[in-house]
C-alpha cells in the first residue's frame, strides 16, 4: 500500500474518533446529574437489612406493585408526606417501629457524599450548565442536605449546581419524559447540547427519547472517572 493511501485512512481514522467521541463532548454545553447511583452511593440492601432485624422477611413483598408504586412511588412524587409513608410502610412491612428507627433504618441505605465528587461537580460548573435531576423523597432529603451543610457549607443545592430538581418537589419521577420536559423547558436547553448522566438504563433510554445526550454510569465507575479538570474525558461513549 502506497505512503498516499495509508496517509488517507490514518486521516479516516483520526477524523472518525473526532466524531464519534470528541464533537459529541464539545458540543455540550449542560449537564443534568442523577444523585443516588451518581454523586451519593446507594445500597437499598441496608435498608432491607435493617427492617429484618425488627422482624420483617417477606421479601417478596417488596416487589409487588403496592410497596413500589402505591407507597415508594407516591412519596417520592411527594404525593403522601413522610407521616403517612411512615404509617403505610409499618403496616405494609407489619413490623412495629417508631418513626425514629423507621427513618434510621429508610436511612441507611444512603452513604456520605464524598468530598471528591463535591469538588468534581465544583470544577464542572467552572465550564458547563450544571443540574441535579433526583428521584429522592423528604426523608431522604432531610438527611443528605444536612449532609451538604455540616460538612461543604452549602445551604442547599441550588447553590451546588445551577439547579437542583427532586422528584417529590415536582410531583413527577424518572423515567416520565415530563421531568426532563420540565427540566429543559425551564432553562431553555438544547437537548442535543445536553449530556444526561444517570445509572438506571430506564431513565438513560427515557432521556435518549428527548433527545438527549446520555451517559450511563455503571459501577465500578465513579463519576470521578469521567472527569478531568473540570471537563469531560475524551473517551466517554455518549449516545
Amino acid at each position: 500500500m502506497c505512503k498516499k493511501t495509508t496517509d488517507f485512512y490514518s486521516f479516516l481514522s483520526i477524523y472518525y474518533f473526532y466524531l464519534l467521541y470528541i464533537k459529541d463532548q464539545m458540543d455540550i454545553k449542560n449537564i443534568i446529574f442523577d444523585f443516588g447511583g451518581v454523586v451519593l452511593d446507594i445500597d437499598p440492601q441496608l435498608t432491607i437489612n435493617e427492617f429484618v432485624k425488627f422482624g420483617f422477611n417477606d421479601f417478596d413483598k417488596l416487589m409487588t406493585s403496592e410497596f413500589i408504586d402505591e407507597i415508594i412511588g407516591k412519596f417520592e412524587r411527594g404525593i403522601i408526606t413522610p407521616e403517612v409513608f411512615r404509617t403505610k410502610l409499618r403496616t405494609f412491612l407489619e413490623i412495629e417501629i417508631t418513626d425514629q428507627q423507621l427513618d434510621d433504618a429508610w436511612n441507611s441505605l444512603l452513604f456520605d457524599i464524598p468530598k471528591e465528587r463535591i469538588e468534581i461537580i465544583e470544577n464542572a460548573k467552572k465550564n458547563y450548565q450544571i443540574f441535579l435531576l433526583s428521584n429522592s423523597n423528604e426523608i431522604h432529603y432531610d438527611l443528605f442536605v444536612r449532609d451538604l451543610q455540616l460538612r461543604f457549607g452549602y445551604h442547599e443545592f441550588d447553590e451546588l449546581f445551577h439547579k437542583a430538581y427532586f422528584s417529590f418537589d415536582l410531583h413527577l419521577l424518572k423515567p416520565n419524559p415530563e421531568i426532563y420536559e420540565f427540566v429543559i423547558y425551564q432553562h431553555g436547553l438544547v437537548p442535543e447540547n445536553t449530556l444526561f448522566i444517570d445509572d438506571k438504563t430506564e431513565n438513560i433510554e427515557a432521556a435518549k427519547k428527548l433527545g438527549l445526550k446520555t451517559y450511563q454510569l455503571n459501577k465500578p465507575e465513579r463519576v470521578r472517572d469521567i472527569f478531568k479538570d473540570g471537563k469531560l474525558v475524551s473517551n466517554l461513549d455518549i449516545r
